[in-house]
């Protein structure tokens, strides 16, 4: 039988365990520049997350045309605050604000999103004691919260985007995580299912609409979806879930599988921020 990785509880589970100061809680500041329909409700879920689990958050909300110049301002001032534990940029940004330098500009001791530079080199020297990018670190963490047998396994990532699969393959192949071996398939990968067909994990994050059907994976593996679409006002996968699940050892839904493991790693994240930064000033 087929295990479903729930994300919802699995996250809910590993919240519920955070160490959090209820005399001086964590605090992050959430940045939304304009009203995206999904950032608006993705920022939501993380408010309502944190003020679930004793971590204070604050909204700031920018108009649409803000320039890049103000939101830079902002972030040094927000860096500057000794109050503020994390600083999130909610992405997508507007087209006129360039995300390198708004990622650069952010403290490394407050990137809870691990996207600066700084973060993603740690990661690639293998060091996981700071902060780790929150879709991978989800992903690692809903492996494990379900107990399966992931050392040493074929790991197949379909997706190289710096937010979640180059780091998430470095992350799965470091010795004291997985010891995976990790395939990193995207558009220059011909045949890309000879590489899907002998992996042990598939882990798909390219966002085309149920690309991945039975024939795709191999018997017994692990599947998780990382894509998301709105396709007919329902969202859906890379994966095509139906198709694939019977055939699948474990598999995780969209919505409800990876979505609140990243939200749970944002949470682990600024708390783990809190912590150092105390030690450290």
């Amino acid at each position: 039988m087929t295990i479903l990785l729930d994300g919802r509880l699995a996250s809910r589970s590993l919240c519920s365990k955070l160490e959090v100061n209820l005399q001086s809680p964590p605090h992050i500041v959430l940045i939304l520049v304009g009203n995206h329909p999904s950032s608006l409700s993705y920022i939501a879920i993380k408010q309502r997350m944190c003020k679930e689990y004793q971590i204070r958050s604050t909204l700031l909300h920018l108009p649409q045309d803000t320039a890049e110049t103000q939101l830079l301002n902002r972030i040094d001032l927000l860096n500057q605050e000794p109050d503020v534990d994390g600083i999130l940029i909610q992405l997508p940004l507007p087209n006129h604000i360039d995300l390198k330098r708004v990622t650069v500009a952010i403290d490394p001791e407050k990137d809870v999103d691990c996207f600066h530079p700084i973060n993603l080199g740690k990661l690639c020297l293998g060091s996981i004691d700071g902060l780790i990018p929150c879709t991978p670190q989800g992903i690692l963490e809903l492996l494990r919260f379900y107990q399966l047998d992931i050392q040493r396994k074929e790991v197949c990532i379909l997706g190289r985007s710096t937010i979640v699969g180059r780091p998430l393959s470095i992350l799965l192949s470091l010795k004291n995580t997985l010891d995976a071996t990790v395939t990193l398939c995207h558009q220059g990968t011909t045949n890309f299912i000879q590489h899907t067909k002998k992996a042990d994990i598939l882990i798909s994050a390219i966002g085309q609409p149920q690309l991945i059907k039975k024939e795709h994976i191999k018997e017994g593996a692990i599947v998780i979806d990382v894509g998301i679409t709105r396709q007919n006002d329902k969202l859906v996968g890379d994966v095509d879930f139906e198709d694939v699940r019977p055939k699948a050892q474990a598999i995780t839904p969209v919505p409800g599988g990876v979505g609140p493991m990243t939200v749970y790693a944002l949470l682990q994240n600024t708390t783990k921020a809190h912590k150092q930064r105390k030690a450290n000033h």
